[in-house]
């Protein structure tokens, strides 16, 4: 069961009380830069735990400025539209609302998820086309706990891209093998994982456990990046196929 911290009252609070209930998750993004976008990050992996868990999800944008450029860095970083709060009316009855905030932002009422700043000389729109894979920042930003400051370095981006780079090598390689199931106690591991306040550095520490883990079919490899990656959002089946 996904819980988090409520930064409002400093307590753990389930994510989803009524599991089948509509859940309208609120990122109130600050402005349009890294932060921003991080905020938004943040959101759509708590969107996504949610919905794997099986909680109808109903994702909004609230209080953003230049909000055509967040949208295009956001859907640079592979991060799912939300509706803009303007053009939605009061949540249904019975729905839950969670906000996701920058550290600080006290503006939301409720169950507030705060996401501490993100720094970096280099993002979606900083960089000509091509120059970087969106998804090597989106692994950047995730390897950092949501409550740490991250700065987004041109190391820490090399250090990302570059394990990026292995991971979807190697998954197209283990792809070429007969499916294995994901062994429960690893799938477990990951759940645990991010049902604790959307722990996604220890998720990416069960995969790099899991790279190497002795006996275990490649097949089965395979599927846990790929059951993995659900969370992760990081494109990793995306080599399969290219290998000759």
């Amino acid at each position: 069961m996904l819980r988090i911290s409520d930064a409002r009252t400093g307590e753990s609070v389930v994510a989803a009380p009524a599991r089948r209930a509509l859940t309208r998750v609120e990122a109130h993004a600050p402005g349009f830069g890294t932060t921003a976008l991080r905020v938004l990050l943040v959101a759509d992996v708590l969107v996504r735990a949610l919905e794997l868990g099986g909680t109808p999800v109903w994702p909004v944008l609230a209080g953003a400025e230049r909000v055509a450029e967040l949208r295009a860095g956001a859907a640079a970083l592979g991060i799912r539209p939300f509706e803009d709060r303007r053009d939605v009316g009061p949540e249904p009855a019975q729905s839950q609302v969670i906000h996701v905030v920058s550290r600080g932002d006290r503006t939301a009422d409720g169950v507030r998820l705060d996401v501490a700043p993100a720094d970096s000389t280099t993002g979606p729109g900083d960089t000509h086309p091509g120059d970087i894979d969106p998804a090597t920042l989106r692994l950047a930003l995730l390897t950092h706990p949501r409550s740490e400051p991250v700065d987004l370095t041109p190391a820490a981006v090399a250090d990302a891209g570059s394990t990026l780079a292995h991971w979807r090598r190697s998954v197209a390689g283990w792809a070429r093998q007969p499916s294995r199931p994901v062994p429960e106690e690893v799938r477990q591991e990951l759940r645990a994982a991010w049902d604790d306040d959307l722990d996604t550095p220890a998720v990416l520490d069960v995969l790099r456990r899991v790279e190497i883990l002795d006996g275990l079919p490649d097949g089965a490899r395979f599927e846990t990046y790929a059951y993995a990656d659900r969370i992760l959002g990081l494109e990793l089946t995306r080599e399969i196929g290219s290998l000759t």
